[in-house]
């Protein structure tokens, strides 16, 4: 509850109207992907920082938790990212694959939220983007010991150095087999783009049995 003193504090008074754009039945493709795309190239050309940048929310139990984490690549099947499998989120999945994504692209006033289950994807793959990675990534992705307590900061070092010194001159550094890719199969995905007045356009789109998208128009 907003006490009065809270009501009246300056991130009270923090607020923007939205007017750059406007979302429509008539104008959005059929596919929540090839709608997905458009909007994706319209933030590249915006030039955000870090376009890739996604909310990732995932269940321990009955607690939401969420991070940040970077969008690698997308098709028909879903949306890639990737971790550690040990981590506290990949735990999680393993647990619970619901999971949702939300980009924020503040610079366009939208927002996108994908809704579905995430499940790991073949070796190959995760092979193929570790190997794309820096020599430094993938050092610091057999490293750390993602989400697990340590003894201080020293300690990292010293594994990494270990590990510096270990695959000093290899041609090729082998994947840790608890480090590759998710992919969020979406059951829903919905579009906002900020309008005045805080109207905002709200379209979605959910997944019927049949495999079709229902297209839908939502309250702001």
């Amino acid at each position: 509850m907003l006490s009065k003193n809270m009501a009246k504090s300056p991130i009270a008074d923090l607020r923007r109207d939205y007017a750059l754009h406007s979302l429509q039945e008539a104008e959005v493709a059929k596919d929540p992907f090839d709608q997905f795309t458009t909007w994706w190239e319209q933030a590249t050309r915006a030039d955000i920082d870090e376009v890739n940048a996604m909310t990732l929310s995932t269940l321990n139990g009955y607690t939401p938790e969420s991070r940040i984490v970077l969008l690698k690549g997308y098709d028909k099947n879903g949306f890639v990212f990737f971790t550690n499998y040990e981590s506290a989120k990949g735990q999680q999945l393993k647990a619970n694959p619901a999971c949702s994504l939300l980009f924020f692209w503040k610079e366009l006033e939208r927002q996108i939220r994908i809704i579905g289950t995430a499940t790991p994807i073949d070796a190959t793959a995760s092979d193929a983007y570790f190997h794309s990675r820096p020599i430094g990534s993938q050092l610091g992705a057999w490293a750390s010991p993602q989400s697990q307590v340590v003894e201080n900061k020293a300690w990292l070092e010293e594994q990494y150095a270990a590990l510096e010194k270990k695959y000093q001159g290899e041609s090729l550094i082998p994947r840790p087999p608890h480090w590759g890719g998710y992919c969020v199969n979406p059951s829903r995905i919905e579009f906002w783009q900020g309008r005045p007045s805080r109207m905002h356009d709200r379209i979605s789109y959910t997944k019927e049995q049949a495999g079709n998208w229902k297209i839908e128009r939502l309250a702001p």
